[in-house]
């Protein structure tokens, strides 16, 4: 499994504001408005960043020695948990942005403007919890082992003249 590059993440969130956008657009051509964001979803996005963190942290002490009673397994679900988070972040960050540009030229009306303040509140949240992934991607990152270095990347037949 390979690390999870932020570019791939800002990709992910550009595609999902334009498609909800379009969807979000549509929908209230006809009338339609999505419930509103309810502060709970920030909460929520923040308390799961915090979990996120601190389940990486345990596997940073697990790696430097200072925690070997942790489970390797667990070691492994926490870096899955990470990658899940940097896309989950990046695509509620899409579908946040969305509602902001839904309703971004009426904000002198009131609901309208309630609206987008609390989806660029939602977007801030999204935003953490997938920086959160990135960070604890890296800290689940396990180094290579001694002696892996350019022998290998080199391959076989450069080490071995008798190969050629």
């Amino acid at each position: 499994m390979g690390r999870t590059r932020w570019q791939t993440l800002l990709l992910v969130a550009v595609t999902i504001t334009v498609l909800a956008w379009i969807v979000l657009w549509a929908l209230q051509g006809q009338g339609i408005t999505p419930p509103p964001v309810s502060p709970l979803v920030v909460a929520v996005l923040l308390v799961i960043s915090a979990v996120v963190l601190r389940m990486g942290w345990a596997v940073r002490q697990f790696l430097r020695g200072k925690r070997p009673d942790l489970d390797p397994l667990r070691a492994a679900r926490t870096a899955v948990l990470a990658k899940a988070s940097c896309y989950t972040g990046a695509s509620l960050v899409g579908w946040y942005a969305a509602q902001v540009l839904v309703v971004i030229g009426d904000l002198d009306i009131e609901p309208r403007r309630e609206r987008a303040v609390a989806a660029a509140i939602a977007v801030a949240g999204a935003a953490v919890l997938a920086v959160v992934g990135l960070v604890v991607e890296h800290l689940c990152r396990v180094p290579p082992p001694p002696g892996d270095g350019a022998e290998q990347a080199a391959g076989p037949d450069a080490t071995d003249p008798a190969a050629a």
